[in-house]
């Protein structure tokens, strides 16, 4: 894990104290799979948050108790959440909390064994999506291979307006998504430091999908 500021052009690493907390509980192995789906939901309402703070605004009439006033909401189409199976949709929950209008489409994508491509087996999404922000969202950054195939499984559906939401990311992911779509900015809670011969963040939190289902 970085122990110094990590910088690289259009990514954001969210370094509330919060954030920071609950992920240190989360990496610990003896941590519940119900404490980590906890934790999860928790920090994904404070990532959203992160990521919705540019949002553009439109005033409005707004009549109150005593008086009119003019009150601001979010101008233009609902965003969609766009998680990529099976780990992202443990974020989903948390940021439908904060932003519950928004649309939810899905990616199936896993990583092959031998030479991790991204496979997809899904892919579900609003029919007008190419017209709405679209936030697709993975626990993992890790070898990035999964990321740049989801991004451009949507590029394909006409979307260009993308932001990409992580829990923990290692530096190749970094640099692997931002080469092939530079366009589309990143946030995340950590950078660690690197990853393993398997493609694993090290040191990380584990197989995210395996700890949020207690599949292993």
């Amino acid at each position: 894990m970085t122990t110094k500021p990590f910088r690289m052009d259009g990514v954001t690493v969210v370094t509330h104290p919060l954030v920071r907390h609950k992920l240190s509980i989360m990496r610990a192995k003896d941590t519940s799979t119900a404490r980590f789906r906890d934790l999860l939901r928790e920090i994904s309402t404070l990532l959203c948050y992160e990521v919705t703070r540019d949002l553009p605004l439109e005033d409005y009439p707004v009549e109150t108790p005593v008086g009119p006033t003019t009150g601001q909401r979010i101008a233009g189409k609902k965003m969609v959440f766009v998680p990529i199976l099976r780990a992202g949709l443990g974020l989903v929950e948390g940021m439908l909390e904060l932003v519950p209008s928004a649309r939810v489409g899905h990616i199936g994508l896993y990583r092959e064994p031998v030479t991790l491509d991204a496979v997809e087996y899904y892919f579900r999404a609003p029919e007008d999506v190419a017209e709405r922000l679209c936030v697709v969202i993975d626990p993992m950054l890790a070898t990035g291979n999964t990321a740049v195939a989801a991004i451009e499984r949507l590029k394909e559906r006409g979307v260009t307006n993308l932001r990409f939401v992580c829990l923990v990311a290692s530096p190749e992911g970094l640099e692997r998504l931002r080469g092939w779509h530079p366009d589309v900015p990143i946030w995340t809670a950590a950078v660690d430091e690197r990853l393993n011969d398997h493609g694993y963040i090290v040191p990380g939190l584990g197989d995210a999908g395996d700890r949020l289902f207690g599949t292993r």
